[in-house]
């Protein structure tokens, strides 16, 4: 379950988690629903369209997108707070979804799992392909992903960055400032570069 700080500003509107596969971003996004924000899953999106391998195919992967941004505006429409769970693996992906809020009035904020890269290659190696959080991942895929990934900046936008930080560099005076979202273990970075720790296991 994610950590709520004793006091937490508004939630921000809309969410885009960016990752590589394996990064636990699905497992993030299941934190903020618990904190209120509604969901909107790339692969869970491809899965009920009966897409079980990825990549998917250009024109799947267009079809699977459109599909989530019309979800999206109506989303908030209704006055929902949105999470967009996908890779966002680069800019132009980040910015195609600046662009479409922008008449919205809304700024989205990128949530960065800022996995290590060996955690990443052993949780996609236990895969099995059961579900949407389980698609296979071959290795070689895997590897392309990971080199190919083109990491957030704060000069994009609002940029918050979820990691695991080595335990000297956690900091117990500033847990109750954890922002909503972080997972146990885990710290949040917000875009000035502030450490935001949540409890130790």
């Amino acid at each position: 379950m994610g950590v709520v700080a004793s006091s937490v500003r508004a939630m921000d509107r809309v969410i885009l988690m960016c990752g590589a596969a394996g990064s636990g971003k699905s497992t993030h996004a299941r934190g903020l629903a618990a904190a209120g924000y509604v969901v909107l899953s790339f692969d869970a999106e491809a899965w009920d369209r009966g897409y079980r391998e990825h990549p998917l195919e250009d024109s799947a992967r267009a079809e699977v997108q459109r599909s989530l941004q019309g979800k999206l505006i109506d989303s908030l429409a209704r006055g929902e707070c949105v999470v967009v769970d996908s890779s966002f693996w680069s800019r132009s992906s980040r910015d195609e979804y600046r662009r479409l809020l922008a008449p919205c009035g809304v700024e989205p904020v990128v949530h960065y799992l800022d996995t290590p890269r060996d955690v990443v290659l052993a949780r996609l190696a236990r895969r099995s392909g059961t579900d949407p959080d389980d698609v296979l991942v071959p290795q070689a895929q895997a590897l392309a992903y990971l080199d190919g990934f083109e990491t957030p900046t704060p000069a994009e936008g609002p940029l918050r960055i979820v990691g695991h930080p080595p335990r000297e560099a956690r900091d117990p005076e500033v847990e109750d400032r954890v922002r909503v979202g972080a997972s146990p273990g885990r710290s949040v970075v917000d875009g000035q570069g502030e450490h935001l720790t949540g409890p130790v296991p």
